[in-house]
């Protein structure tokens, strides 16, 4: 199995560079989990953080673009490969120490990395 850059989005996934995704609905493997509240488009770091709502309790949380297998702009819809379990199990988001640290990506690379056949951090 080859594996997927987990900072990049698939060349498969329909994201077209430049392309708000905020306020679109994102849906896991099993069902909602939120709206996109913020993308990160740049090249080797693009993420989405995705406002869960009362899903978990009115937490956010980051997911990797890689994670992302199709958008569908009509619908402003983001499909992730990912269960609501293994989002909900992946690092606690933290706006304010995200945007002060710069190694933020070793944590999440640890925790989604191996899903896509990447290396244990």
């Amino acid at each position: 199995m080859s594996s997927i850059e987990i900072w990049d989005f698939r060349s498969t996934s329909g994201h077209v560079s430049g392309t708000d995704l905020t306020d679109f609905h994102v849906e896991a493997t099993d069902g909602p989990i939120g709206k996109v509240d913020r993308l990160s488009d740049e090249v080797g770091a693009q993420y989405l953080v995705v406002d869960t709502g009362p899903w978990i309790f009115g937490k956010h949380v980051l997911l990797p673009a890689g994670t992302v297998v199709r958008v569908e702009q009509e619908e402003k819809k983001v499909y992730v490969d990912r269960t609501k379990d293994e989002i909900k199990g992946g690092p606690e988001f933290d706006r304010a120490a995200h945007d002060a640290d710069t190694d933020y990506r070793e944590k999440y690379a640890g925790y989604y990395g191996p899903f896509y056949g990447g290396p244990l951090l």
